[in-house]
């Protein structure tokens, strides 16, 4: 087990006690089979990761039809900006890559991705959050149209941690924590976590009494 006082922060408050370790070339990591449509429209992950190496491809979490032409994925990328990338029968509908590089080892990253495309200015209808902090830059920033019903939550579809595609052949390297899905509601990062009073550092609190929806799930290892 790991303990994470968030970001290597000393320990104090609510603590994760585990992690799941994914390590790239063993193909690790974990699926299942959607059995009843959900919320396609608004959603959350929320998740703490620490990577094991840079300038090579993540994905994170998937989601992804038998097809492989609808999918819904956010990544790691190999210039190690942080990517969502989401295509519906084909074109693209969702392309935010960050100016800003991801590269420390040392250290887990909290993100939140939240979704709800029912909001009428585009910049609301997919968030990143990273630490706490929203991304604001991007070197693409493709959102979706309103109220698009995106690839995700779809019955028979596969959702994947630590890889992408099915059968998976892209896989996370490093530790995944506190990995959560939330189907029909888009929340914020202090819905999930907290700033250190001292430090000013993001660090994780108690996520278990939020909302799941139908396919949510919390994932503590």
């Amino acid at each position: 087990s790991l303990i994470i006082p968030a970001n290597t922060l000393s320990s104090g408050g609510y603590e994760v006690a585990n992690s799941c370790r994914f390590e790239n070339g063993s193909s690790d990591h974990l699926i299942r089979t959607i059995s009843s449509t959900g919320n396609r429209k608004t959603f959350t992950y929320s998740v703490w990761v620490k990577r094991s190496q840079i300038n090579t491809y993540m994905p994170i979490m998937s989601d992804v039809t038998d097809s492989g032409n609808d999918f819904f994925t956010f990544s790691f990328e190999n210039g190690n900006q942080f990517q969502i990338y989401s295509q519906l029968s084909g074109p693209e509908v969702i392309y935010l890559k960050t100016n800003r590089l991801f590269r420390d080892v040392s250290a887990f990253y909290h993100i939140l991705v939240a979704v709800d495309t029912t909001q009428s200015t585009e910049s609301n209808r997919v968030k990143i959050f990273i630490n706490g902090l929203q991304e604001t830059s991007f070197s693409n920033a493709n959102y979706p149209d309103q109220n698009t019903n995106l690839a995700i939550n779809i019955s028979g579809e596969k959702q994947i941690v630590g890889g992408m595609y099915d059968p998976v052949n892209n896989y996370f390297d490093g530790y995944i924590a506190e990995a959560v899905f939330i189907d029909g509601t888009s929340y914020s990062p202090t819905d999930v976590g907290e700033f250190d009073e001292d430090s000013g550092i993001f660090k994780p609190i108690d996520v278990s009494g939020l909302t799941f929806g139908t396919n949510g799930f919390y994932l503590d290892f």
